[in-house]
C-alpha cells in the first residue's frame, strides 16, 4: 500500500492558477494523471452511479445534464455541462458556498487515458487559511480511490477512517499538502505564506489542532 501511494504522488502533476470569475479574483486547483485503461471505462467510472460509490463516497441524486446530485457528508451540486466521454462540468456547493468543478478526458495511447480535474473558487478568508491544498488534498485522495477501483473494479472502498489512521495514510496526506504548497509557490505565492498554509491543510487532514 505504502509503495502504492508513493507511486501515486510521483504520477499526479499539480498546478494553481489565478483567474476571475464573474469579475472576482479566482484561483483553479488543477490534478492530471494518467490511467490504464480506455476512454470510455473511466468515463464510467467518473459517471456512473453505481461504480461512483465505489472509490468515492455514496451518492444519490439525477446523473444526468441539469440534474443535481449529493454526495453523503459532502457536498452537492447540477450537471451544467456533459459531453460524453470527454467531458464533465459541475458546481460544487458545500456550506452555503459555490465554486466549480470540471473533468476532462484525453487518450495519451492504447488503453491510457488522461484524467484532468479543475477546481474553480472565488479566492476567499479559506484560501487565505490553507490555499490550494485543502481541496488538492481531498480530490488527489479521490484519484487513488479511482485508481484503486480501476484496478479492482469489484473490490470494496477504501476505508477512508481507518487510512487516515494508518501510518502510510498520515504521511500520504502530509505528502500531499507538502506537493501543493510547492505548486502555490509555483504559481507565485511567497514560500512563507505557501508553507504555513500547506501546515495548516496537513493538520485539518490529519485532525491536529494548528492553534
Amino acid at each position: 500500500m505504502a509503495c502504492d501511494l508513493e507511486q501515486h504522488l510521483g504520477k499526479l502533476d499539480r498546478s494553481v492558477i489565478d483567474l476571475e470569475k464573474d469579475g472576482r479574483p479566482a484561483r483553479s486547483v488543477i490534478l492530471s494523471r494518467l490511467y490504464e485503461t480506455d476512454m470510455d471505462d473511466l468515463w464510467d467510472a467518473l459517471t456512473n452511479g453505481e461504480r461512483i460509490p465505489r472509490w468515492f463516497l455514496p451518492l444519490e441524486g439525477d446523473l444526468r445534464l441539469g440534474g443535481r446530485f449529493q454526495f453523503k457528508g459532502n457536498a452537492g451540486g447540477e450537471i451544467v455541462e456533459c459531453e460524453p466521454p470527454r467531458h464533465l462540468a459541475v458546481t460544487w456547493e458545500m456550506h452555503a458556498d459555490v465554486s466549480w468543478v470540471e473533468g476532462r478526458l484525453t487518450t495519451e495511447a492504447a488503453d491510457v487515458t488522461r484524467l484532468t480535474l479543475t477546481h474553480t473558487a472565488i479566492v476567499s478568508a479559506f484560501w487565505h487559511q490553507y490555499g490550494p491544498g485543502a481541496v488538492g488534498v481531498g480530490w488527489e485522495l479521490g484519484f487513488v480511490g479511482l485508481a484503486s477501483h480501476l484496478a479492482a473494479p469489484d473490490a470494496p472502498r477504501m476505508d477512508e477512517e481507518a487510512f487516515s489512521k494508518s501510518a502510510a495514510g498520515k504521511g500520504f496526506m502530509r505528502q500531499s499538502a507538502r506537493l501543493w504548497g510547492e505548486a502555490d509557490i509555483a504559481r507565485g505565492e511567497t514560500p512563507l505564506q505557501a508553507q504555513a498554509a500547506a501546515e495548516r491543510t496537513a493538520g485539518f487532514y490529519l485532525g491536529v489542532s494548528q492553534g
